[in-house]
């Protein structure tokens, strides 16, 4: 997505700071993230570690709480939302993809997937179809009715993918999605959420340590010490490219280092 492209804003962090401790001791992690997200868009977040990005994704995805501060998403302040309101507003309006999957043992495949919009008002023939396209993008119709340990680990990572689409998000939060799979299945994975990306608008913003993955981004943000250092357009350049301009970022920041792409 061209920066110059402004559409609705998804996700706005104003002045987001976040502490650890207690008084005497108080580790203040975040320090007044200012940051705006705008539908369509495919962040990655980068840093060297004890940068602040797993705690910011944290906040940012309603899993935490920040100290101070103001976060959007959509219209909706998020920031001082009671447990109960926030716990409707995540089910009804995030989506998540984590690096371990989360999937439940018990249910197959496509109940997995299914899982959200079983607790919402989609009604069934919407949500078959809608299954079934996302499904189909993902390449997992072969495996719907089979259960997480029958599959691998790219498939069970590709059902994760799913199930946080089948409810239509205004946000996708990944933590690491690519951390526990192989670089072709890696590969895979990133190929296909780029695809949809494109395809259907989807907003998603990914938390990554690896230059490889943030590749397939259309926006990286890099943070240094809790604030953000700078950030990176691909625009229209080839994805080789955009690795090698992370990597130079990445090499100033102090980051892993990956040499090949």
């Amino acid at each position: 997505m061209n920066q110059n492209n402004r559409v609705r804003t998804v996700l706005h962090a104003q002045e987001v700071r976040k502490s650890f401790g207690v008084r005497g001791n108080v580790q203040q992690v975040l320090k007044g993230i200012n940051l705006r997200v705008v539908e369509g868009e495919f962040v990655g977040i980068m840093g060297p570690s004890g940068s602040g990005k797993s705690t910011l994704i944290n906040v940012l995805a309603t899993i935490d709480k920040a100290t101070e501060g103001n976060i959007f998403v959509e219209d909706t302040n998020i920031s001082n939302m009671k447990n109960a309101e926030l716990s409707d507003f995540r089910r009804k309006k995030l989506g998540f993809i984590f690096q371990d999957y989360n999937l439940l043992d018990t249910l197959t495949v496509k109940e997995n997937i299914l899982l959200p919009v079983s607790l919402g008002k989609m009604i069934k023939a919407e949500a078959e179809a809608e299954f079934q396209a996302i499904a189909a993008d993902l390449g997992i119709q072969e495996i719907a009715h089979k259960y997480p340990h029958e599959i691998s680990g790219g498939q069970r990572q590709r059902t994760s993918a799913a199930r946080a689409l089948i409810h239509r998000p205004s946000i996708v939060f990944a933590d690491e999605p690519t951390g526990a799979l192989d670089s072709k299945s890696a590969s895979s994975l990133l190929g296909m959420i780029e695809e949809l990306n494109r395809q259907r608008n989807i907003t998603i913003m990914m938390v990554t340590h690896d230059p490889v993955a943030s590749s397939y981004c259309n926006r990286v943000v890099f943070l240094k010490d809790g604030m953000l250092y700078s950030e990176l357009y691909r625009g229209n350049k080839p994805r080789q490219a955009f690795f090698k301009d992370i990597l130079n970022v990445q090499a100033v920041l102090g980051g892993d280092h990956v040499d090949t792409i």
